[in-house]
């Protein structure tokens, strides 16, 4: 977009300093793995928006990726990284990616200037490591890192990290990148600045205090949050609309709104609530109702091993068949 090329007129110091580190890289011979490391509201996405508009602004390919669909779709032509490289639920050691060399995304990865993955510190080692086996197969360079690729790695390891199940402490530290054997080679870049501390400096101040295992804890162990940032559960149907108007004020004025809709989220941790919340913030729409049906086919399936038939039996997260 052309605001975000713009974005490079108003980088920070510290935006800068990696900004041109990290250009100065792109399409070099050997390439490099960088990790930007950064509290939320350092601007990360910031500069993710600013390197993505000017290498695409020059005809490159710049490809952006994340952990997270809440954070990819904060990224121009974002993408999921299980979505994108086709990463295998289940990994062992050793493992590559399900694409081919022969697949579209084969060819996207070999002709990409940058790949960009946010939210990295959220993601299993293995999904990592898996793509960099897969991108020294793919450029015929196995001796290097992600197959002298340029790859841009960001987040924050106070943030959430790899979620696994009934595991200690320790077995998830030693899933995250931090434990891998990529992390040393990567080119470590700092953000400390944060930006949003201007607007909300309590807020910014108490996300360090939390992440940096500063705030006061109960004998469990748990942080309380202040009353100021919670929508009080009374037990009735009426607080699921209490906390749509808090997350979501004005919501049939702004609803054709782009930016409105995608700054902001309810998250959840069942499917079936997910449901729900949507079929309530749905019926407050004052418009005419329109059903929609899916058109479901699978990404490079050249031999038409999924038909249209088989996808349409199948439920997954996301869009519905009908809508």
């Amino acid at each position: 977009m052309i605001e975000d090329v713009a974005l490079q007129e108003t980088l920070n110091e510290e935006h800068k300093s990696a900004y041109e580190k990290i250009l100065s890289i792109v399409d070099t011979s050997n390439g490099d793995v960088f990790f930007v490391d950064g509290p939320g509201g350092t601007g990360k996405t910031y500069l993710y928006k600013a390197l993505l508009a000017v290498l695409r602004s020059q005809d490159k390919i710049a490809v952006a990726i994340a952990t997270s669909r809440v954070a990819d779709s904060i990224m121009p032509g974002g993408r999921t990284a299980h979505s994108r490289f086709k990463i295998p639920l289940t990994i062992d050691d050793g493992a590559i990616c399900t694409f081919t060399k022969q697949s579209g995304t084969s060819k996207l990865l070999q002709k990409a200037s940058l790949i960009i993955w946010d939210e990295a510190s959220m993601a299993k080692r293995q999904s990592i490591e898996v793509l960099d086996n897969s991108m020294r197969d793919i450029m015929g360079r196995p001796g290097l890192p992600f197959g002298g690729k340029t790859i841009v790695f960001g987040g924050d390891f106070r943030q959430v990290l790899p979620v696994i199940c009934k595991v200690s402490r320790g077995q998830i530290v030693a899933a995250s990148l931090w434990s891998s054997y990529l992390w040393e080679s990567m080119c470590h870049l700092k953000l400390v600045h944060n930006m949003r501390a201007k607007s909300d400096p309590w807020f910014a101040e108490c996300l360090l205090r939390v992440g940096d295992g500063n705030e006061e804890v109960n004998i469990d162990g748990d942080v309380r949050l202040p009353d100021e940032v919670c929508v009080p559960y009374t037990g009735d149907d009426r607080v699921l609309d209490r906390l749509i108007d808090d997350i979501y004020p004005s919501l049939n004025e702004n609803m054709s709104n782009t930016s409105y809709i995608t700054s902001r989220a309810i998250l959840t941790t069942r499917n079936d609530w997910v449901d729900i919340i949507n079929m309530r913030m749905i019926d407050r729409f004052q418009r005419e109702q329109m059903m929609y049906h899916s058109f479901d086919t699978a990404v490079d399936d050249p031999n038409n091993y999924y038909p249209s038939e088989f996808l349409n039996t199948l439920t997954p997260n996301g869009l519905p068949h009908t809508f």
